[in-house]
């Protein structure tokens, strides 16, 4: 799920630019909600609403926009890396108590970001759009087989 709404929203990004900004954050609620609807779904009947789960999403965003609109004011260009690392680092840190597989994910992806923000150049946008999409989807097929 969340490889495709990367994969839209970077590529929103890269067609319009407009999107960068208030714009993308609705691309991301529907990955919120989706979430929410697939964990709801797999649920038991007393863990209807996975309050928790919206709970980490919102302390994340939360954390997230106070370090990359408050306090660094962060460009276009290092808000793209930022929130997929902000969290590919949530991933790492449940790989210590997980398993590995969840720590090589995020650090694996993470390298991948931060190789195109070094060096992709005006690329970088659609180099986001295939790291983060499809390394999402990749990552969500093998936790699925796991």
């Amino acid at each position: 799920l969340w490889g495709v709404v990367d994969l839209v929203r970077d590529a929103l990004i890269a067609v319009g630019p407009r999107w960068f900004g208030p714009r993308w954050f609705l691309v991301d609620l529907i990955g919120v909600a989706g979430t929410i609807a697939i964990l709801r779904f797999g649920a038991s009947a007393a863990g209807r609403f996975p309050l928790r789960v919206l709970a980490a999403f919102a302390l994340f965003y939360a954390f997230g926009w106070i370090w990359s609109d408050l306090l660094g004011q962060f460009g276009p260009r290092e808000e793209m890396a930022f929130w997929p690392t902000l969290f590919l680092f949530g991933y790492a840190l449940i790989g210590l108590a997980f398993g590995v597989a969840f720590s090589a994910i995020g650090l694996g992806l993470t390298a991948l970001i931060l190789a195109g923000y070094l060096w992709s150049g005006e690329a970088f946008i659609l180099w986001q759009a295939f790291v983060t999409g499809f390394g999402f989807m990749l990552c969500g097929l093998w936790m699925r087989r796991a």
